[in-house]
Parts: structure tokens; C-alpha cells; sequence
């Protein structure tokens, strides 16, 4: 049961804990996570422009993708922006929302500011919560009072606990329709100096036998390499993931924001297409 006793299934954590219960299904306009389809949420990592993510929505709709995803707000690593570093805040929700009805997709955008909450929550369908605030629990608690479905994306050092912890002030305050996103988590060392993570797909089957909720997998910021996102993805899919999580961008390397990451659209098109054929052969 990895870090998770059956005390905490009892007394800490007893509502996220699977029991006897069903899958939860968590449903986002027409996805359904946690059931026998297997939804990509795809989008841009940051939102750069009107233009450009309606194009970026059209394409990765055409491909598959049943969310659209896109930063408006971006917790970046260092506090300098430029011309080719940024982020567009309210301005980037509203490009978000126009571009998300254009092409028939639900929204999902992260959320770092609890005094912004009701601004994201008044743009996107779907509130995500980033890695580095998994246990911002004022955050968690303001988020979970917006009654939209969550994103709620593990930390790169906190262990299957910690997570399903964070996971349970989210029910406490009353919201169920929460998904958890697995990205990574930290290591003495990775294959490259640049790949920021090990991706942890026994975290899948593991969570599936501890809770209800279902969970999905980002291979794109886990990865932080490009050539990887595919084969991770399609691992992913393979051990159990109830959805994935992917960076699209038209030209990926000049990408405002994680430009190593990001997959083109031939690539994104490629990579839902083994996808689908991964999730069939295992019966989904």
C-alpha cells in the first residue's frame, strides 16, 4: 500500500480513500475522467495570444483532445519576464475561454492566488492546482469552494500520502469532482542534466487500489524533453492512466514557455492516435 496505512484510509484520509466505493467519475463538458474513455487535456503551456490559441485549440480538437489547457497566471522558476518569457494573466483567461468556445472545448487553467480564485473560476470549466501549491491548503480550500471540477497536480517531493492528503481537503470543503495529475517527482539524478523528473506511472496502479478519484499523468512537464513525451504517454496509458496531460504549440521552440516540451501539431496528432490504439488494446 506504499506509504498509505490502513490507519490513514480510516481516520485521515476517509474520504478520498477508495473503500468499497466506484470509480469517481469526474466529467468536464463532455470528458469523462475516471470511466473507460481516456481524455487528453492539450494546449499550450502559456497562452500567448488570441490568435494563436485558437489555432492551437482547433488543431489539437481536430486531433482528438477533449480539454484545452493553457497559463495565464505561470508560477515560473525565476521572477524575470521579457518579450519572449510571459504571461498575460486576466487578459490570457478571457484568450483561454474565447478559444476554448470556438472550438467546442472545456477549459482548464491553474490557479496560484486564492484572492484570484473567482477570477479564474469565472473563465475556465476546470481549476488547476500546480505541484509547487499541492499543500497551499488556504488555496486548496478557496478552490474547493468554487464548486468547479480540480486538477490537482502531485508535488515533485511529496509522497503518495501527501498527495491524497491535499486530495481530502478538497472533499472536506465540499468538492468530490477532483482528479489527480501525476508529474513527476524528484531524484539523486535523471537520464539528462535538462529532464527535470522521473515519471512515477507505479503511482497509477498504486492510487487506483488506494482512492476513488481518478488520476492522470503529464508526461510534458515531468519529461522536459520533447522526445520523450510520447513514450511516456503511451506508458502511461498502458499502466492505467485515466487521462494525459500535453503541451501543444505550433512552433514548439519558440514556445513563450517550456519550449523543450511542447510537441507540434503533427506530433500531438501522432502521439493521440497511439494513444487511442494503446487504451483499445488494453480495453479501453
Amino acid at each position: 500500500m506504499k506509504d498509505v496505512s490502513t490507519d490513514d484510509l480510516e481516520q485521515r484520509l476517509p474520504l478520498v480513500a477508495r473503500k468499497d466505493r466506484p470509480p469517481t467519475l469526474v466529467r468536464v463538458g463532455d470528458a469523462v475522467f475516471g470511466g473507460k474513455e481516456v481524455p487528453v487535456i492539450a494546449g499550450p503551456c502559456a497562452v500567448e495570444s488570441l490568435e494563436q490559441t485558437i489555432d492551437i485549440a482547433e488543431h489539437v480538437k481536430v486531433s482528438g483532445a477533449s480539454l484545452l489547457r493553457g497559463g495565464a497566471f505561470k508560477p515560473l522558476t525565476f521572477p524575470y519576464r521579457s518579450e519572449s518569457t510571459f504571461e498575460l494573466r486576466e487578459v490570457g483567461l478571457q484568450y483561454l475561454s474565447e478559444a476554448g468556445a470556438k472550438a467546442g472545448l472545456p477549459t482548464v487553467t491553474e490557479v496560484m492566488d486564492p484572492r484570484l480564485v473567482s477570477v479564474a473560476a469565472s473563465y475556465a470549466d476546470m481549476l488547476q492546482i500546480g505541484a509547487r501549491n499541492m499543500q497551499n491548503f488556504p488555496l486548496l480550500e478557496e478552490v474547493a469552494g468554487t464548486g468547479k471540477p480540480i486538477l490537482l497536480k502531485r508535488h515533485f517531493g511529496c509522497s503518495l500520502r501527501d498527495w491524497l492528503g491535499a486530495a481530502e481537503y478538497l472533499l472536506f470543503h465540499g468538492n468530490s469532482n477532483v482528479v489527480l495529475c501525476e508529474r513527476g517527482v524528484v531524484a539523486p539524478h535523471t537520464h539528462q542534466p535538462t529532464s527535470r523528473f522521473i515519471v512515477d506511472l507505479q503511482a497509477v496502479p498504486a492510487l487506483h487500489e488506494l482512492t476513488h478519484l481518478p488520476v492522470i499523468v503529464d508526461p510534458s512537464h515531468a519529461t522536459f524533453r520533447r522526445e520523450y513525451v510520447e513514450p511516456v504517454a503511451l506508458a502511461a496509458v498502458a499502466v492505467g492512466a485515466d487521462g494525459l496531460l500535453i503541451d501543444v504549440h505550433p512552433v514548439p521552440e519558440k514556445a513563450a514557455v517550456d519550449p523543450l516540451q511542447a510537441l507540434s501539431f503533427p506530433a500531438f496528432g501522432a502521439l493521440s492516435e497511439k494513444a487511442r490504439q494503446v487504451a483499445a488494446a488494453i480495453g479501453r
